[in-house]
């Protein structure tokens, strides 16, 4: 504690706060794990074009054939004639998923909930750290909770 003057003025305390950075990514995943993770440049939004652009990466191969269904909300780059036309010619299936409903998509729970809990309170000091931080827990997701999905999933239909 230090004394002072009635009238000398009140030393301001300053506040230090960390900026948060916010990252778009694209994630594709199945059962057997994350299939691609596209990670667009600072500012840049996704849009109809990117996302089909995304979609035709092949990281996995035989992975684009009849029969695959896609779970993705009805966001505009998902919903835009571009896509559709895309989903359409490789003939994939649209499992709906309402952009503002209550339940949680898979995604939700299995990718970002844990991703978002181990983020929350880091620092980084360059965007390229984020990013690499991002893959390798992508990669740790997909040891941890994809097995865990395929062991659940098997399970239940078995039971069926």
């Amino acid at each position: 504690m230090t004394w002072k003057h009635p009238s000398s003025p009140v030393t301001k305390k300053f506040k230090v706060q960390r900026s948060t950075v916010r990252v778009m990514a694209t994630v594709l995943w199945d059962a057997k794990g994350v299939i691609l993770l596209d990670i667009l440049p600072k500012g840049q939004c996704i849009n109809a074009a990117q996302y089909c652009s995304t979609l035709d990466r092949r990281e996995r191969p035989g992975l684009l054939r009849r029969g695959i269904v896609l779970q993705h909300d009805n966001a505009t780059p998902h919903s835009a004639n571009l896509t559709l036309q895309w989903l359409q010619r490789y003939g994939c299936e649209i499992f709906p998923h309402l952009a503002h409903s209550p339940d949680l998509t898979p995604s939700d729970f299995h990718l970002f909930g844990p991703l978002k809990r181990h983020l929350g309170g880091m620092a980084f000091e360059a965007e390229c750290d984020l990013f690499n931080e991002l893959k390798n827990r992508f990669a740790i997701l997909t040891l941890i909770s994809f097995e865990w999905v395929s062991i659940r999933c098997c399970r239940a239909e078995k039971n069926a």
